[in-house]
């Protein structure tokens, strides 16, 4: 389109400026030419006041020589012989100066008495003819070389042909730059297009260019929101069938546990055992037929209040935590927390670390969930006093379980994860003061740095948690940079 749009506005300047370059140019020429032979007329005219009063050879010489085209060789005057001299003898004519035009030619303007111009070598002659004082006709010749005629038309005719090839230029130039506004949000359209193609859902066009290609920008990101809302809508899905089934199921498999012994008690568990087994197939097979969304970004006014979302997820997990005489400590959640995260998205990831707590430590161990703002990221730090973590590199990636795995479907810490970092943040693991395992999610406000807060807020959180918890029971803490203990959450 840029390379078609370039042509069709060399072709349409050049006709143009060749449209009005040659005739110009050959007007410039006209006017040369007349201004030329006007001269030679004025010249001409010189010496007709000395054809008036005499014919006498001497004194038209002398007349002749007196001006400065007769001095240059340039001017001759061509006088009749009369028809008989004053002592009754017949006269001779006279021919002054240096004649280049044909005795034929003089006679023809003789006779007819109207000037005329004749081309001769190298140049071209004026011929005028003068009235005398005997009533005859002479001619004076003047002769107009050929540079006089075309002088300044090679100096003009360059001038305009700089003049058009500017114009040709200069308008190549303008439609490269319109081609290059009209070409570019094409390209990043169709870039785009390939991109969203490519699973990067995240990409988005510029709105600008010209009013269709806008136009087709609205469209193409209306159309990308779409599919980003269906596939988190799909993701919202799985994480719901991960922790709102897996949580009823968990307190049903603690409950069939205390049943005691029996065949009936072996049943339950084994029918729970089954269950369980079912519903991690059920979201094994959901999670791998569904499309990455990584990259997805929060949308305007998307987001919640933390302090809220974790009292609610913990006034649920509290009934069970009692049920099994474990310890639960709360802290940080006394004001507004505003985060970029989805409510649902902010509960299935506590689930998925409560869950854990509940599935992988022994009954009667204690749990703590600690919320920290720091300006431009909210951290929360969920801790137990279990037996810890032995490969916390490992339990980050269990987005890929090992087949036949009963009880964990690899979405636990996959999906804490993915809602950390879909903020800028990060999750880590590390060691607790309580003894077990801490899992740290770093929640950024603004699209926070991860490394930012590893290597400056982190620190800060750390040690200010340590110095509360050493007054304060509840809270848990600490960076995570102890080894951790053997054992295992998912």
């Amino acid at each position: 389109m840029r390379w078609a749009l370039v042509k069709v506005c060399l072709a349409v300047t050049a006709m143009v400026v060749i449209a009005f370059a040659v005739p110009l140019g050959l007007v410039i020429r006209e006017m040369a030419s007349d201004r030329a032979f006007s001269d030679a007329e004025r010249q001409a005219a010189m010496i007709a006041p000395a054809l008036s009063i005499t014919t006498d050879r001497e004194e038209l010489t002398r007349a002749v020589l007196s001006t400065e085209p007769g001095d240059r060789g340039r001017l001759a005057v061509h006088v009749p012989a009369p028809e008989k001299a004053a002592d009754g003898t017949a006269g001779e004519a006279l021919d002054i100066g240096t004649r280049r035009a044909t005795p034929k030619d003089v006679e023809t303007v003789r006779v007819a008495g109207r000037a005329s111009i004749t081309e001769v070598t190298g140049g071209f002659a004026l011929l005028q003819p003068t009235a005398l004082s005997t009533g005859d006709i002479a001619v004076v010749e003047v002769f107009v070389p050929e540079g006089e005629v075309s002088n300044g038309v090679a100096t003009a005719w360059l001038i305009l042909a700089g003049v058009g090839v500017a114009l040709i230029v200069g308008s190549v130039a303008v439609a490269d730059r319109l081609g290059v506004r009209m070409v570019q949000p094409a390209q990043r359209l169709a870039g785009a297009a390939q991109d969203l193609g490519e699973g990067r859902l995240g990409t988005r066009v510029p709105e600008e260019g010209p009013t269709e290609l806008r136009s087709a920008a609205v469209a193409f990101n209306s159309m990308a929101d779409q599919v980003v809302q269906l596939l988190a809508n799909e993701r919202e899905l799985a994480a719901d069938l991960s922790h709102r089934l897996r949580t009823p199921l968990t307190v049903l498999r603690l409950n069939a546990a205390s049943l005691g012994e029996g065949p009936a008690a072996d049943q339950t568990r084994a029918a729970v055992e089954q269950l369980e087994h079912e519903v991690d197939t059920i979201i094994r097979t959901a999670r791998e037929q569904r499309p990455q969304t990584q990259g997805i970004q929060a949308g305007a006014g998307a987001g919640c209040d933390a302090s809220e979302v974790i009292r609610e997820r913990m006034g649920f997990w509290s009934a069970l935590a009692e049920d099994e005489g474990r310890e639960v400590r709360l802290a940080g959640v006394d004001r507004t927390v505003r985060i970029p995260v989805a409510r649902p998205e902010l509960a299935a990831a506590l689930d998925a670390l409560l869950g854990n707590v509940f599935r992988h430590t022994p009954e009667g161990t204690a749990f703590a969930v600690d919320v920290h703002h720091s300006g431009d990221a909210v951290i929360v730090l969920v801790s137990d006093a279990g037996p810890g973590i032995a490969d916390p590199k490992t339990a980050l990636a269990r987005g890929a379980t090992k087949p036949g795995a009963v009880g964990s479907t690899g979405l636990g810490l996959d999906i804490v994860r993915r809602v950390a970092e879909s903020t800028g943040g990060d999750l880590r693991i590390g060691r607790s003061v309580l003894g077990g395992t801490e899992v740290r999610i770093w929640i950024g406000l603004h699209g926070s740095s991860p490394e930012r807060g590893r290597r400056g807020h982190g620190r800060r959180v750390t040690r200010r948690f340590g110095r509360r918890r050493s007054k304060e029971p509840r809270a848990t803490a600490g960076p995570g940079s102890h080894p951790p203990h053997p054992g295992s959450h998912h």
